[in-house]
Protein backbone atom coordinates (compact mmCIF):
# COMPACT_ATOMS: atom_id res chain seq x y z
CA UNK A 1 0.00 0.00 0.00
CA UNK A 2 1.33 3.41 -0.89
CA UNK A 3 1.56 6.44 1.35
CA UNK A 4 -1.10 8.17 -0.74
CA UNK A 5 -3.69 5.45 -0.13
CA UNK A 6 -5.54 6.32 3.08
CA UNK A 7 -5.76 3.83 5.93
CA UNK A 8 -9.15 2.67 7.10
CA UNK A 9 -8.71 4.72 10.26
CA UNK A 10 -8.33 7.86 8.12
CA UNK A 11 -11.74 7.51 6.46
CA UNK A 12 -14.23 10.02 7.81
CA UNK A 13 -17.08 7.62 7.10
CA UNK A 14 -15.48 4.95 9.30
CA UNK A 15 -14.54 7.43 12.07
CA UNK A 16 -18.04 8.92 12.29
CA UNK A 17 -19.70 5.50 12.25
CA UNK A 18 -17.25 4.26 14.87
CA UNK A 19 -18.38 7.05 17.19
CA UNK A 20 -22.03 6.10 16.84
CA UNK A 21 -21.17 2.40 17.26
CA UNK A 22 -19.52 3.20 20.58
CA UNK A 23 -22.58 5.14 21.79
CA UNK A 24 -25.01 2.45 20.68
CA UNK A 25 -23.07 -0.22 22.54
CA UNK A 26 -22.98 1.95 25.67
CA UNK A 27 -26.77 2.20 25.52
CA UNK A 28 -27.15 -1.53 24.91
CA UNK A 29 -25.18 -2.26 28.08
CA UNK A 30 -27.72 -0.27 30.11
CA UNK A 31 -30.72 -2.23 28.86
CA UNK A 32 -32.72 -4.29 31.34
CA UNK A 33 -31.52 -7.84 32.06
CA UNK A 34 -34.54 -9.38 30.31
CA UNK A 35 -33.34 -7.77 27.06
CA UNK A 36 -29.89 -9.43 27.24
CA UNK A 37 -30.56 -12.00 24.52
CA UNK A 38 -33.17 -10.01 22.66
CA UNK A 39 -32.66 -6.32 21.99
CA UNK A 40 -29.20 -5.97 23.56
CA UNK A 41 -27.67 -8.71 21.42
CA UNK A 42 -29.29 -7.38 18.26
CA UNK A 43 -28.16 -3.82 18.97
CA UNK A 44 -24.57 -4.84 19.57
CA UNK A 45 -24.41 -6.97 16.42
CA UNK A 46 -26.02 -4.28 14.26
CA UNK A 47 -23.85 -1.50 15.72
CA UNK A 48 -20.69 -3.48 15.13
CA UNK A 49 -21.69 -4.39 11.61
CA UNK A 50 -21.92 -0.71 10.65
CA UNK A 51 -18.15 -0.31 10.82
CA UNK A 52 -17.39 -3.97 10.05
CA UNK A 53 -18.94 -3.70 6.62
CA UNK A 54 -17.24 -0.39 5.89
CA UNK A 55 -13.92 -2.04 6.72
CA UNK A 56 -14.64 -5.18 4.74
CA UNK A 57 -15.68 -3.26 1.64
CA UNK A 58 -12.70 -0.95 1.89
CA UNK A 59 -10.37 -3.91 2.11
CA UNK A 60 -11.67 -5.37 -1.14
CA UNK A 61 -9.98 -2.67 -3.27
CA UNK A 62 -12.86 -2.91 -5.75
CA UNK A 63 -15.29 -0.08 -6.34
CA UNK A 64 -18.40 -2.20 -6.84
CA UNK A 65 -17.72 -4.49 -3.88
CA UNK A 66 -16.95 -1.49 -1.67
CA UNK A 67 -20.25 0.11 -2.70
CA UNK A 68 -22.14 -3.11 -1.90
CA UNK A 69 -20.61 -3.35 1.57
CA UNK A 70 -21.42 0.31 2.20
CA UNK A 71 -25.04 -0.44 1.32
CA UNK A 72 -25.06 -3.25 3.87
CA UNK A 73 -23.48 -0.91 6.42
CA UNK A 74 -26.23 1.61 5.70
CA UNK A 75 -28.80 -1.12 6.31
CA UNK A 76 -27.20 -1.92 9.66
CA UNK A 77 -27.39 1.74 10.60
CA UNK A 78 -31.10 1.77 9.80
CA UNK A 79 -31.49 -1.38 11.89
CA UNK A 80 -29.82 0.42 14.80
CA UNK A 81 -32.14 3.35 14.31
CA UNK A 82 -35.11 1.00 14.63
CA UNK A 83 -33.60 -0.47 17.80
CA UNK A 84 -33.33 3.06 19.18
CA UNK A 85 -37.02 3.58 18.46
CA UNK A 86 -37.73 0.39 20.44
CA UNK A 87 -35.65 1.73 23.33
CA UNK A 88 -37.47 5.06 23.22
CA UNK A 89 -40.93 3.52 22.91
CA UNK A 90 -40.26 1.20 25.83
CA UNK A 91 -38.73 3.97 28.00
CA UNK A 92 -35.23 2.49 28.04
CA UNK A 93 -33.64 5.73 26.82
CA UNK A 94 -34.63 9.36 27.16
CA UNK A 95 -35.98 11.48 24.33
CA UNK A 96 -32.79 13.56 24.54
CA UNK A 97 -30.59 10.48 24.08
CA UNK A 98 -32.74 9.36 21.18
CA UNK A 99 -32.66 12.78 19.53
CA UNK A 100 -28.88 13.01 19.84
CA UNK A 101 -28.32 9.58 18.33
CA UNK A 102 -30.95 10.19 15.66
CA UNK A 103 -29.15 13.34 14.49
CA UNK A 104 -25.79 11.55 14.57
CA UNK A 105 -27.28 8.63 12.64
CA UNK A 106 -28.49 11.01 9.96
CA UNK A 107 -24.96 12.41 9.68
CA UNK A 108 -23.62 8.88 9.27
CA UNK A 109 -26.20 8.12 6.60
CA UNK A 110 -25.23 11.25 4.69
CA UNK A 111 -21.54 10.43 4.77
CA UNK A 112 -22.15 6.79 3.78
CA UNK A 113 -24.32 7.94 0.87
CA UNK A 114 -21.69 10.49 -0.09
CA UNK A 115 -18.97 7.86 -0.09
CA UNK A 116 -21.14 5.57 -2.24
CA UNK A 117 -21.65 8.41 -4.72
CA UNK A 118 -17.91 9.18 -4.73
CA UNK A 119 -17.03 5.53 -5.40
CA UNK A 120 -19.68 5.24 -8.11
CA UNK A 121 -18.25 8.32 -9.84
CA UNK A 122 -14.69 6.98 -9.57
CA UNK A 123 -15.81 3.65 -10.98
CA UNK A 124 -17.51 5.39 -13.92
CA UNK A 125 -14.34 7.38 -14.68
CA UNK A 126 -12.44 4.17 -15.44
Amino acid sequence: MTDTFPKLEDLNVWKLCREIRIELIKISKRLPAEEKYILKDQMIRAARSITNYIAEGYGRFNYQENIQFLRISRGSLYECLDHLYCCLDENMITKEEFDDLYIRSQSCLKIINGFIKYLRNRKNEL
